[in-house]
């Protein structure tokens, strides 16, 4: 088995970070249909303004707000403002590689959807895969 990424949100903002509640990060739940994340679901987070790494688990705030909070001990990772990366993983096989094809989404400022991106991996014709970006929008 090798893990792999399954979806991803690129260059979000955190938006906020609340001590006191009870661990998780928060996220619209448009960002997350968008970009293929469930409620519960565990993701990794990187802050790239600090180069923190987290995992924690997705709760989904209210539609369209564009929210991003770090909850509980994560909210230690990260401050209002700072960009972040949110990737959700898979454990596959080696020989499913090629039927898998993750979305991205890159954001702008307001946390508003700028591209939505899919990867993708086909056999190669020098190297055993070649590797694709496919902007979708």
């Amino acid at each position: 088995m090798i893990k792999i990424i399954r979806a991803k949100m690129h260059g979000l903002r955190v938006t906020g970070a609340d001590i006191s509640y009870h661990g998780s990060i928060t996220l619209d739940p448009n960002h997350c249909a968008a970009a293929g994340i469930y409620p519960l679901e565990f993701v990794n987070i990187w802050n790239k303004s600090t180069g923190a790494r987290i995992s924690t688990y997705v709760i989904y705030g209210e539609p369209g707000s564009r929210c991003c909070i770090l909850n509980g001990a994560a909210a230690r990772t990260c401050q209002e403002g700072d960009e972040v990366i949110i990737a959700a993983t898979e454990l596959i096989e080696p020989k499913e590689l090629c039927t898998r094809k993750p979305k991205v989404l890159t954001f702008g400022e307001g946390n508003e959807i700028s591209e939505i991106l899919q990867y993708s991996v086909t056999e190669g014709t020098l190297q055993p895969y070649d590797f694709f970006i496919d902007k979708l929008q």
